[in-house]
């Protein structure tokens, strides 16, 4: 019994499930200077399609560019420095080692040299919270603390933007433009709204599963669907 389900569709990598790479202005990371500190221009804030953060174009004193999320209140013409004897100050990038406890920071590298891949959203950042040798443990926005290299780069302050979800879309057009930029199917049909041919819980008399809705995490595609190897469902018992 064969299903071909929206999971099985997006592996594939289809024009439907993939993000318009063309509208982006481009990746969003630091540049790799080594153990040298330059100053930066903000050149512009520009709006990312698909990212709720606005980005910031940043002119390095030798000629290069790179994109960041833009800090809280940075503005065009802001000067910030780049680099291991950078202040932190609001909007400067620098090594976790070098920023003192407490400190409110985003973009955090989860690497040394990765450009960036913690607490980037908006509105989302992590707090140092204690160094010790060459690590620094962190809070990250999911409250979950990490221990991370000390040479990863962050940028002191908060990313731009916070507050963007507390708009409500009020209507299925906002959604539509809001998913279109990004990666994501929408709308999600229901599997119980399905025929039987489409989907496990499709079929039937009136809309229900007809089955256990946990599945094996061995399952095969077209089966597993449902919570996979849930440990629980439901309620929490008390």
């Amino acid at each position: 019994m064969g299903k071909s389900l929206r999971q099985q569709r997006a592996g594939k990598g289809s024009l439907t499930f993939r993000s318009p790479g063309h509208i982006h202005p481009g990746p969003a990371k630091y540049p790799q200077l080594g153990d040298r500190t330059l100053e930066g221009v903000v050149k512009e804030l520009i709006h990312d399609p698909g990212r709720y953060v606005p980005l910031a174009r940043v002119s390095l004193a030798d000629g290069a560019e790179f994109l960041m999320p833009a800090a809280e209140g940075m503005y065009v013409g802001q000067r910030i420095k780049v680099g291991p004897d950078a202040e932190p100050a609001f909007g400067n990038v620098l090594p976790l080692s070098k920023v003192p406890e407490g400190t409110p920071v985003f973009n955090l590298e989860l690497r040394p040299g990765d450009g960036g891949k913690l607490a980037r959203q908006a509105g989302s950042y992590a707090i140092v919270l204690s160094k010790s040798d060459s690590r620094v443990k962190v809070l990250l926005p999911s409250k979950r603390e990490k221990e991370l290299d000390g040479r990863c780069l962050a940028t002191v302050g908060i990313p731009a933007g916070a507050g963007r979800l507390e708009k409500p879309l009020l209507k299925a057009g906002a959604s539509y433009y809001k998913y279109k930029v990004k990666a994501t199917k929408w709308p999600k049909v229901r599997g119980v709204a399905m025929n039987a041919a489409n989907h496990p819980f499709g079929g039937g008399s009136h809309q229900h599963e007809g089955r256990p809705t946990t599945v094996s995490r061995n399952a095969p595609p077209g089966r597993k669907v449902g919570h996979i190897a849930a440990r629980r469902t439901g309620r929490r018992k008390r």
